[in-house]
């Protein structure tokens, strides 16, 4: 069951979002919005999986703005920092807006059980134009749904992070015998 208004009201009053107001509530979402920390992918980088990846980083101030150009993928932060509840899993999704605009937000989009943390948005411009991403504009919405029989919460590679975090992909367990983490 997807959680309404009333139920995410109640994870902002709890602490369990922060830095969240109660205008970011829709009647069954929460808007994110973009921080001030981005990553870019360096170029040219011959990548297989399971290597590291190379990313340069940009921290914007306020008031300053970041382009991604035609095509181009970058990876930012969320404003808010969650706690998904043991109960509850979420799912980030592109607002509606942004999406018309050739902005597409979040293409590995699931929030495990107990994760706490900023959520890094990935991002690619599918559009023509030059988008500027602005800090603390709502670009994307976090869907919490009941969650059944969790016996512990997340605590992997991503747990706690505070700004864009690249890809750990290098931290996957023995791949070649089936033991992905």
């Amino acid at each position: 069951m997807i959680w309404g208004d009333k139920r995410l009201r109640k994870l902002i009053d709890d602490g369990m979002i922060q830095y969240a107001s109660d205008k970011c509530v829709n009647p069954a979402s929460i808007n994110l919005r973009l921080g001030h920390s981005f990553l870019r992918p360096v170029e040219d980088q011959a990548l297989a999986l399971g290597d590291v990846m190379q990313y340069r980083r940009y921290e914007c101030a306020d008031g300053e703005v970041i382009p991604i150009r035609p095509s181009e993928f970058m990876l930012a932060t969320t404003l808010e920092r969650v706690t998904v509840p043991i109960d509850a899993a979420a799912f980030v999704q592109g607002r509606s807006s942004i999406g018309r605009a050739g902005l597409t937000v979040q293409n590995a989009g699931y929030v495990d059980p107990g994760f706490p943390g900023h959520i890094t948005l990935e991002l690619k411009n599918d559009s023509m134009c030059t988008i500027m991403l602005v800090p603390g504009y709502p670009v994307a919405q976090l869907v919490y749904m009941d969650a059944c029989d969790v016996s512990e919460g997340y605590n992997g590679k991503y747990a706690g992070q505070v700004e864009a975090t690249g890809s750990r992909m290098y931290l996957d367990e023995d791949v070649t015998n089936g033991d992905v983490r």
